[in-house]
């Protein structure tokens, strides 16, 4: 098994408690989440999001392919930090972490840092820098622009 790891970063014109309130809303994901993803909610989502939180629902990550996630919010410590793990879905390993840094002059640090490996390894470490990281990259893409495009670029 080969542990990934993928960072991205970004700077927002926004204050910290408007980049949590964003975030920290479950019901945002699908507001960044590609068009062709078919992301569906599949759970009655909470306002915020906090430890122990389990969320379900389904994507298409790969050739259309309908697959059920389910992530649970591991950590949350508002408005700084919070991370959700994979329990069920695409991924032998999915950790991701979602920091938010003040900097001067109204601008906000968001970071992300995921740590995943894929399920058949060997086989699909072979894959990997075919689709899976092609595809993330495309998926992070598209957030930012997205992210920008609701807070404005802080660069």
């Amino acid at each position: 098994m080969i542990l990934h790891r993928l960072e991205c970063e970004q700077i927002v014109r926004a204050t910290l408690d408007q980049c949590w309130e964003f975030f920290s809303s479950p019901k945002n994901l699908a507001v960044i989440t590609p068009p062709d993803l078919d992301f569906v909610v599949l759970t009655d989502l909470p306002e915020k999001v906090y430890a122990g939180l389990f969320i379900e629902y389904r994507v298409r990550p790969l050739l259309g392919i309908p697959v059920t996630w389910v992530t649970e919010i591991t950590q949350a410590r508002a408005p700084l930090y919070f991370c959700d793990e994979q329990r069920h879905g695409p991924y032998r390993i999915w950790h991701h972490e979602h920091f938010f840094e003040e900097l001067d002059g109204g601008k906000i640090r968001l970071r992300d840092c995921v740590h995943y490996a894929l399920p058949f390894s060997p086989l699909s470490d072979l894959v990997h820098p075919l689709l899976v990281t092609p595809r993330l990259k495309t998926i992070f893409d598209f957030r930012r622009a997205k992210i920008a495009e609701i807070f404005g670029v802080g660069d």
